[in-house]
């Protein structure tokens, strides 16, 4: 198809593919009759139509019958005025269905309509239905409401053939070539003149027939009902090539014409059309299709103009001129005529199809663009037997040091245009995704939000490849793309055209949606070209285009949209390409998918296109050059270009156009039909682009002059970025869905109240799908009364694409300004705003700002007040966005941002009068008189300190708050609503509230500090304070680096009035007064905390049967830390002052603290040790599960006993040491050592002696040495679990022994008394004889001496023991070596219990006379009085040794 000869575009109506089927079933109270199929195959094509119902609104009844389910008769309806319908009616019958249905409204029941349906087998239907929307699911059509009947005849006649109708009227036609009629909701079945047949007038005619029983004309081909001049006509055309006219009512044929005359032989015509009455010539076009029986015949089409008149007799002229339509290839679905005009349907390959236009009158023909080949475009599908095209070569190329970026970016455009209205099929996509073997059922799918629709596209085509191997992102995009076009197509295959005769506007019903049509603008036309020089600078363009690859301008297009890459890196990249030509980056990775022939084969073909397009260029340029002379009359030509490009061009007064809100089919109509044109002009606009840039990078071979240049980068170049903006800010609005906003944004929930929507759908659950655009949210101009009820012609939708593409750009108030996109900024933001679409309005505004950095800055000052507030609403859709997204990192950089906008709009001094529109869609409202700019900045700042506060972003409003302060400090008190210190006080309490939550505590601290007024400042200090112990950031108050300069007391105060409730926060203190040196300070507070744990853990044992150990241990164990803190503490302060004052202890229960400490007003060192014994006695205690409650120091002793008990003697001796002085602590120490000494006879109370000798304890013989080892060993195998508490009597005796030299006797003692019999371990003897050996002087020694020993043997009978010992010592002393002999002889030298041993000598003397153990009584008192009798003669002779030594010492 020529460029040239493109008319027009088809225009869908988004939302018709969405419809909800109800299903009817159609019952039927004949029974099927089977038959051969009719001439015109039922069930071997689709086909549809459209009825329109006059009414107030007009409404278009739309009918369906597919192929592959004949029997299903699909109906909906459309009211232009209101938005399209959501639910359809499915109406099932019994048999398949003839193609043919009529709708009319029914005059009889308002609101009601008739259907009319014929079957296949003949029983034709006639159906009273309501509108679709109606019904429910599960709804029935009662008896009342279906009319059946039978149309067939007699076996003779012929089966349907042709079926047409008009209100109360159905006409059958035949395949014997006869006509029927049946009025239909006219007349009762029953009733005369119901049925009846149309035939010839003539008698002789009928009589002939009847005579010879042969038929006179052909099969019924079709037939078609048409009212002329206010007669009801039926046109009948039959199979033999005649055309008759029937006055339908009156029976009276008007026209019988063989048409065979004119048409080769052997071709029957199979379609009729009959065109609206030209009234002013008189005549009527009739249109006859001939269809080639087979496929690879052509079809021809022939058009009949008769002329008619008003006379019954000749009302058709006898010869009616002729002339054929030149179809060309392809099959005709479909014909449309009016007046003068036909519209041609045809399908030129599998999903190709074309719609011409032709003009009866000139011949001419033209052509529209169909959606099949625009999706194409849309998605890069170029060309079917390429394996890879200019797409992947460019794109390679350009992004070559890119990897992700490029993934990213080339996905993000097949993503954006594949969810555009225009593309977007959930059908469609779904099927591709089971391609992909990815199965979504339909309420999964519906389920998916936009960002999830995408996210599982791009992770089908990352799963493909597209992430292993970025470089050919490209190719695994297009592949997807090109499976969903398959589908895409196979969903919208064409049925039939619709005309609206009485406005003019025509469609295209297709399978799963419908669509009108329009003309082309007439910018739309300049790309083609008008006058001669501006036609070879579009074949530059063109030229230029063609070689960067068609996909150039979605890349430049993207680049302005999305932030991965500047659109001046792909200006600059594309005019390298087109001088350089392609340089892979990745020849590999395109080798290993599409394999080395195809590649080289490519690189090839490509190189030798670069080499001639450098030529064809250069030429064309040159011969550009020569033809103007210069160069000045082509920028001239360029820049009148470029000025019909831009959308400023329609110079519409907007304010004498009338604007309503409200979105209806019309509309989205108008919405699509804007994004086309935009998305041309700005293709266009783009070349242009391209062009200028190559001129410029070329200038030495095209002989361009500097001034030239200059031109076009000062000049031409920044007009074509503005145009290319503007057409790209309508586009994108055009064809950007909404999203659904936040559950708790207060606008949007406005907004879907919707008041008015005269029963459409409700705003809120419109947004947030692929139909309803950001431009849907627009108001639209009005229409006039006439035409807003019914479609949109041709024109009217082209008329108002310039208005409404005006409306967008410009403010409708007439305002006259120099800004080009001040209606964008006042009007198109606002409406955003107001309906929460924050992430489209802040790409919309970050395109004008890429716009308003790119202008000089004496343009930029004309602009400021826009600018400025750019930069405010900006700034706000960051912060809303920032607000919705959950990844921190994007979170920050919108935060960022944000706050970057709004001091960029602060800076302005044009701020106070550029942001006081906005306060409805901002909340900033500032109606006060303004007294000078920094007072302005202080509310503004103050607004947006509220703002960050409202969503948390604590660290904006910090920032705002301190810029806040500094504007005060310009501003004066007159300039102010309130005085500047209560701004200041107000201003540092933000800033101390948003430093406290972003934990800056050194910020929060120099707040309260620098608040001027005194209160605010203690209570900010207060609530600092308690803010740190609550959050649990108390190290920052002791750690020194807050000097608390002044402040010192009241931190005290309130620490302590926080510790009250929370006596943790003792350590606090105590660390805040450490840190100053306070030590007294510090263990008052440690002790403090020591005696809120001990009332606590008092109540706990008194109130609570149920407590845990754990929890009083580790109440015992905080008790323990504090009291050795208060004790560290206390031994850093003077001696003379080393004491707790008591009485600040208020409501304590001290208990026995303080009876043992003997004071109710102060505790010293040596007190808090005690307490500290105390309390560790009663934690190890705990841990042994030992329930024991400390009530006085009367106590202390059972203390002891219960610790010696759990074995905790190291506790029992401090508490010993600790509590006892003198005689009272020997006396202590004996009895725990009495204790211990009874744990370690306790195994034995139970041994049986019946069997032991009662000499045992006397010195054996050597007859019983062997009973005395068993004893021994059965001794030790009953004390061997006493082993352990043997080791630890030992361990303490030494240790204590030296406090008190009797434990050793006392030791004895209480072995030898809890056990006779006993044998007292070796080393508790050699303690008594103070080593392992005796001594030289005998047996005197300490308390626990051997003659001690000597006399416990003899006090318990252990008189073998006691003789052992004595002879032990004297034979020692007997045997002194000569060296010690000196020793022995002084005076009072050697000492001998002798008193001890006469008292053994009694004992045996008076057991031996009881008659007891003689012999062994004997046996020791003869050891015994020999063992005496040679000491006392040592001692004889030492004594007189020693008075010979003192005579001699005399005499000399």
């Amino acid at each position: 198809m020529a460029a040239s000869s493109v008319a027009g575009e088809e225009v869908s109506i988004p939302g018709s593919v969405i419809i909800n089927w109800i299903s009817l079933n159609i019952p039927s109270s004949s029974p099927s009759i089977s038959s051969s199929p009719p001439t015109d195959s039922v069930g071997t094509r689709d086909l549809a139509g459209c009825h329109v119902i006059d009414g107030d609104p007009q409404t278009y009844f739309v009918w369906r019958i597919h192929k592959n389910l004949p029997n299903v008769l699909e109906v909906f309806d459309v009211s232009p005025s209101n938005q399209f319908p959501s639910s359809g009616l499915r109406l099932v019958f019994k048999e398949a269905l003839h193609p043919f249905s009529y709708i009319h409204k029914n005059e009889v029941q308002n609101g009601s309509y008739s259907l009319y349906a014929v079957t296949v087998s003949g029983c034709a239907y006639l159906l009273n239905i309501q509108k679709p929307s109606s019904y429910s699911l599960g709804a029935i059509l009662s008896e009342k409401e279906i009319l059946e009947i039978n149309v067939r005849n007699n076996a003779h006649n012929g089966k349907t053939n042709a079926v047409t109708a008009t209100q109360g009227c159905l006409v059958i036609g035949r395949i014997d070539g006869s006509v029927s009629c049946y009025r239909l909701g006219k007349l009762n079945p029953n009733s005369p003149g119901f049925s009846y047949e149309i035939r010839d007038d003539a008698v002789i005619g009928r009589l002939w027939n009847l005579v010879s029983k042969a038929r006179i004309v052909g099969a019924v081909q079709d037939l078609v009902i048409s009212q002329v001049y206010e007669r009801v006509l039926l046109f009948a055309i039959h199979k033999d090539g005649i055309l008759r006219v029937w006055d339908l009512f009156n029976r009276a044929r008007l026209l019988c014409f063989n048409f065979s005359t004119f048409e080769p032989q052997g071709i029957n015509p199979s379609k009729l059309w009959v065109s609206l009455v030209d009234n002013e010539k008189e005549t009527i076009h009739i249109a006859i299709l001939h269809q080639g029986v087979s496929e690879q015949e052509s079809d021809r089409l022939s058009v009949y103009c008769f002329d008619i008149s008003a006379d019954e007799k000749s009302f058709f002229s006898s010869e009616p001129s002729r002339y054929d339509v030149p179809l060309g290839e392809g099959k005709v679905i479909d014909v449309k005529i009016n007046t003068s005009k036909l519209w041609i349907l045809k399908q030129v390959g599998s999903i190709r199809y074309e719609l011409m236009e032709f003009d009866c009158e000139t011949e001419n023909a033209c052509f529209y663009t169909l959606q099949e080949e625009k999706v194409s475009k849309q998605l890069f599908q170029f060309s079917e037997n390429e394996s890879f095209d200019d797409l992947l070569w460019t794109t390679d190329t350009l992004f070559s040091s890119l990897k992700d970026e490029a993934m990213n970016f080339i996905s993000s455009i097949f993503l954006r245009r594949l969810i555009q209205t225009e593309v977007f099929q959930s059908s469609a996509l779904r099927e591709t995704f089971l391609d992909y073997n990815k199965f979504l059922s339909e309420s999964q799918f519906q389920s998916l939000s936009l960002t999830g629709i995408r996210n599982e596209i791009l992770s089908v085509i990352q799963r493909e490849g597209g992430s292993k191997n970025p470089n050919l992102s490209a190719y695994y995009c297009k592949s997807f793309c090109c499976r969903f076009l398959q589908h895409h197509c196979e969903n919208i295959v064409p049925y039939n055209l619709f005309l609206d005769l009485q406005n003019g506007s025509f469609g295209l019903i297709r399978k799963a949606s419908i669509s009108l049509f329009r003309i082309l603008d007439p910018t739309e036309h300049l790309t083609h070209g008008s006058e001669e020089l501006l036609n070879e600078i579009i074949n530059c363009i063109d030229k230029l285009t063609s070689h960067v690859g068609r996909a150039a301008s979605a890349l430049y297009q993207e680049s302005l949209i999305s932030p991965l890459i500047s659109s001046d890196d792909i200006i600059r990249q594309l005019v390298k390409l087109l001088e350089a030509g392609f340089t892979l980056s990745s020849p590999s990775s395109l080798i290993s998918q599409f394999g080395s022939d195809a590649y080289f084969e490519k690189q090839k073909s490509t190189h030798k296109k670069q080499r001639k397009f450098s030529v064809d260029i250069l030429l064309a340029l040159n011969d550009l050059h020569s033809k103007a002379n210069n160069w000045e009359p082509v920028l001239s030509a360029v820049e009148k270009y470029v000025e019909q490009l831009s959308p400023q061009k329609f110079n519409l007064n907007l304010q004498q156009i009338e604007f309503k809100s409200g979105y209806n089919v019309n509309c989205s109509v108008l919405v699509q039909a804007t994004s086309q044109i935009t998305r041309k002009m700005f293709d266009s606009a783009f070349g242009v682009l391209l062009l200028l840039a190559y001129l410029v990078e070329i200038s030495g071979q095209v002989v361009l002059t500097q001034g030239d240049i200059a031109r076009i980068k000062q000049r031409i170049i920044p007009k074509v970025e503005e145009s290319l903006l503007q057409w790209l800010i309508i586009h994108f609005v055009g064809t950007t869905p909404t999203t659904r906003p936040p559950l708790d944004d207060y606008n949007s929930l406005l907004a879907s109240l919707h008041i008015g929507n005269n029963g459409n759908t409700p705003l809120h659950k419109q947004l947030g799908t692929v139909r309803f655009t950001l431009a849907c949210l627009l108001d639209f101009p009005s229409l006039d009364q006439a035409s807003v009820s019914s479609f949109l012609n041709p024109t009217e939708i082209i008329n108002l694409t310039k208005k409404f593409s005006s409306s967008i750009l410009r403010k409708k108030d007439g305002e006259m300004t120099s800004s080009i996109f001040c209606g964008v900024t006042n009007c198109l933001v606002p409406v955003l705003l107001r309906h929460a679409q924050f992430e489209a309005a802040e790409s919309v505004l970050s395109l004008l700002d890429t716009c308003s950095r790119n202008k000089k800055g004496r343009e930029r000052k004309s602009d400021e007040r826009e600018w400025c507030a750019q930069m405010h609403l900006r700034g706000f859709c960051l912060l809303m966005l920032a607000n919705n997204e959950l990844d921190s990192k994007l979170k920050e950089q919108k935060i960022h941002e944000s706050i970057r906008c709004f001091f960029r709009a602060a800076s302005s001094l044009a701020a106070p009068e550029a942001l006081q529109n906005f306060s409805s869609e901002t909340g900033f409202d500032h109606s006060e008189q303004i007294g000078s700019i920094s007072a302005w900045r202080v509310h503004y700042y103050q607004y947006l300190i509220s703002l960050f506060e409202r969503f948390s972003f604590y660290s904006g409003a910090c920032q705002f708050a301190t810029s806040a302060l500094e504007q005060v400090d310009g501003a004066s008190d007159a300039d102010l609503s309130v005085p500047a210190s209560e701004v200041r006080g107000k201003l540092w309490n933000a800033v101390y509230t948003c430093s406290m939550c972003l934990k800056r505590y050194g910020d929060a601290y120099s707040a309260v500090t620098s608040n001027p007024d005194s209160v605010t400042k203690y209570a900010l200090l207060k609530q600092f304070v308690g803010a740190l112990c609550e959050t649990g950031a108390t190290k920052i108050l002791c750690d020194g680096e807050m000097p608390f300069i002044g402040l010192v007391d009241r931190v005290e105060k309130e620490l302590f009035s926080k510790a009250t409730g929370k006596p943790h926060l003792y350590k606090v203190l105590y660390a805040f007064e450490a840190q100053r040196n306070n030590w007294r300070k510090a263990a008052s507070c440690m002790y403090s905390y020591s005696t809120r744990l001990r009332t606590e853990l008092n109540h706990l044992l008194t109130k609570d049967s149920h407590y845990s150990s754990s929890r009083i241990s580790s109440l015992l164990q905080d008790i323990l830390n504090a009291l050795s803190c208060a004790l560290n503490a206390l031994h850093l302060v003077d001696a003379s002052c080393a004491w707790i004052d008591l009485s600040t202890q208020d409501n304590l229960d001290l208990g026995w603290v303080s009876e043992m400490h003997g004071s109710k007003y102060c505790v010293d060192i040596e007190g808090l040790e005690k307490e500290y014994i105390l309390t560790s006695a009663e934690r190890l205690l705990c841990l042994r599960n030992k329930k024991f409650k400390i009530s006085g120091s009367k106590n202390l002793s059972n203390l002891v006993d219960v610790l010696i008990h759990e074995s905790l003697y190291d506790a029992a001796f401090n508490v010993i040491l600790k509590f006892w002085k003198g005689s009272a602590m020997k006396r202590e120490l004996e009895s725990a050592f009495v204790s211990i000494a009874q744990e370690c006879c306790a195994n034995r109370k139970g041994t049986a002696r019946g069997n032991l000798k009662s000499s045992s304890f006397l010195l054996l013989s050597s007859a019983d040495d062997k009973m005395d080892e068993e004893m021994d060993e059965i001794s030790a195998t009953q004390q061997f679990k006493g082993n352990g508490q043997w080791d630890t009597l030992q361990h303490y005796l030494e240790k204590y022994r030296k406090l008190h030299g009797r434990l050793p006797v006392t030791v004895a003692e209480t072995l030898l008394h809890m056990d006779p019999h006993i044998e007292l371990p070796l080393w508790l003897v050699h303690m008594f004889k103070d080593g392992r050996n005796a001594k030289s002087w005998g047996m005197a020694g300490q308390e626990s001496d051997a003659a001690t020993l000597f006399r416990l043997y003899i006090n318990y009978g252990r008189y073998a023991k006691a003789t052992n010992l004595l002879l032990e010592y004297l034979e020692h002393y007997a045997s002194l070596r000569p060296a010690e002999v000196i020793e022995r002889k002084k005076m009072s030298a050697v000492w001998f219990p002798y008193s001890a041993i006469h008292q053994l000598l009694c004992d045996l003397n008076e057991l031996q006379n009881a008659g007891h153990d003689e012999d062994q009584c004997d046996q020791l008192k003869t050891l015994l009085s020999g063992a005496l009798a040679g000491h006392l003669k040592q001692i004889e002779v030492d004594s007189e040794d020693v008075l010979s030594s003192l005579y001699a010492e005399q005499e000399i």
